[in-house]
């Protein structure tokens, strides 16, 4: 498999498929495309025909959206949900949340691996998205949200390292620390510090 992915200092999306294969073992060659710059969005449209990353490619079949993703990695990878309905069910539901919510966070906080902007960001809509996050973190059932590491983890991954460049303050910090422990973590991370490339970013709001 190739998964396709845009720069790790700031593409948060490609960050959740990634991890997840990366913390449960699957095997995948990476791609990827330097986003903003020169001929991006041409070569994106190749390989996906919404012109977004992250792109799954599995021999014939490709996939893309992050969410999309994992659930067609869980056909052949169970653990990529916990066992038991119930469990599977919260944990789809606050994936579907972090999918299609806490706009305000990803406006005023966005990912930006190498940075480092303590107290920005916190308008109040922001701080009510932050609290319902801690509020979703504070309900884990061991290390990871749902005990071992899941396809939740992966889709929360990006807030983790959100968390730490505007230094949030975590509610459940063994969640933060186990998360941010990850050999898997650490090495996008690093990859991230490597990038060469660069956008123009908006000073965060106060």
């Amino acid at each position: 498999m190739i998964l396709v992915i845009g720069n790790k200092n700031y593409s948060s999306w490609s960050l959740r498929p990634w991890v997840a294969m990366k913390v449960l073992g699957i095997e995948f060659q990476e791609k990827r495309i330097p986003l903003y710059g020169p001929g991006a969005k041409e070569e994106i449209l190749l390989e996906s025909p919404a012109g977004k990353v992250p792109i799954l490619i599995d021999g014939g079949v490709r996939v893309w959206d992050s969410l999309a993703i994992l659930e067609y990695l869980a056909e052949k990878h169970p653990q990529m949900w916990p066992s038991g309905r119930p469990a599977r069910a919260a944990a789809r539901s606050i994936c579907a949340e972090m999918h299609s919510g806490f706009p305000d966070l990803r406006n005023h906080m966005s990912m930006n691996v190498r940075k480092r902007y303590p107290g920005k960001g916190r308008a109040a809509e922001v701080l009510s998205e932050v609290k319902r996050i801690n509020s979703i973190w504070s309900a884990a059932k061991g290390p990871f949200l749902f005990g071992a590491f899941s396809a939740a983890d992966a889709m929360y991954a990006p807030v983790v390292f959100r968390f730490r460049t505007y230094e949030v303050a975590v509610d459940n910090r063994a969640y933060y620390d186990a998360m941010l422990a990850l050999p898997a973590m650490k090495e996008w991370s690093a990859a991230a510090e490597r990038e060469q490339e660069s956008i123009p970013q908006f000073e965060p709001y106060g």
